[in-house]
């Protein structure tokens, strides 16, 4: 579906409403002058017309029809095609939703295909159009204002996770509960983000200095701090990722020590239990020769007998904290 698409002289929008994609090879193109065409979940047939206007590479078209590609960026005889993933935390459900955007860019155009719902692009497109001064250096203006968008979308993410990590952290050190799970699946959640975030730390670096795209100087400085918000966002992954391992193995242990705990009592409770079911064991054979079975306080010694032991066990046991 096209959502939107714009013609752009000199920084400045020619239409108010998007037009129709056979308007496209009348327009003005080159210098700076570009369409830019937004598409969310396209059909294979809107691909193909695109591809067919503004002539894109059929192994990038593909691309994007199936998506789930990894970040990355590629040449394709003085094309771009960049694909980078999107993200959005569902507190509630303790996970991260991606999506995928892949960005054709070239002389004269910029074409983006939105797959999922997080990171709406209508705010970029908005922020870089009151922008006259960089929509006016091309394509490559419209190609920061969608990676800043992205990037900047991260950071919600961050935040989620970071919450229900220091829920976890409350939760397992104040032993409510086996969180051994939760652990696991917000672990699971942070190492899919760094996947979806870690490759595109190289490529944004090698756009800030112009090495893989024709970048002008004005827009490199832009670049740069899109792949500074990149590489700290990704530092916060890695660290949430080391402090969710230490997590785990502290409730690992907390759990070993609560079990080991109740196998002592356990064991308390059986030894004291033990003494004098082993002199009532003894008593019940009623052997003739037990000199004390005929003796009238014989019943009550032995009673009073098991009585101090099971005393003596259970201070002794007390006293060490087994009980």
């Amino acid at each position: 579906m096209i959502v939107d698409c714009a013609h752009y002289v000199d920084g400045v929008r020619q239409n108010a409403e998007p037009m129709p994609l056979e308007a496209v090879s009348s327009c003005r193109r080159g210098g700076g002058a570009f369409v830019w065409l937004g598409l969310h979940e396209p059909t294979k047939d809107e691909l193909r017309r695109v591809q067919a206007v503004f002539g894109l590479h059929e192994l990038a078209v593909e691309d994007a029809f199936v998506a789930h590609q990894r970040p990355k960026i590629e040449d394709y005889d003085g094309a771009w095609f960049i694909v980078l993933k999107t993200a959005r935390y569902d507190d509630e459900r303790e996970a991260v939703d991606f999506g995928e955007i892949d960005l054709f860019l070239g002389s004269g155009y910029a074409v983006v295909v939105r797959h999922g719902e997080a990171s709406e692009l209508r705010r970029a497109r908005q922020r870089i159009e009151a922008r006259e001064d960089l929509l006016k250096l091309g394509p490559a203006a419209a190609a920061w204002a969608i990676l800043d968008k992205v990037v900047d979308d991260y950071e919600p993410v961050v935040d989620g996770i970071d919450n229900d990590i220091g829920e976890v952290e409350e939760q397992v050190f104040s032993g409510d509960g086996n969180s051994t799970e939760r652990i696991y699946f917000l672990k699971r959640e942070v190492i899919e983000f760094h996947q979806a975030l870690r490759p595109l730390i190289q490529p944004l670096e090698q756009l800030e200095r112009g090495e893989i795209a024709p970048v002008d100087d004005a827009l490199k400085r832009y670049f740069r701090d899109v792949a500074d918000h990149a590489r700290r966002v990704d530092e916060q992954v890695l660290a949430h990722r080391e402090l969710l391992t230490s997590v785990l193995e502290a409730n690992l242990a907390l759990v070993s020590v609560r079990q080991a705990e109740v196998v002592r009592t356990i064991s308390a409770w059986a030894g004291i239990i033990a003494v004098p079911t082993f002199i009532a064991s003894v008593y019940g054979m009623n052997f003739d020769e037990m000199p004390e079975l005929g003796w009238a306080f014989g019943y009550p010694l032995a009673l009073v007998l098991m009585v101090l032991i099971v005393v003596a066990l259970y201070g002794f046991f007390r006293r060490i904290d087994w009980i």
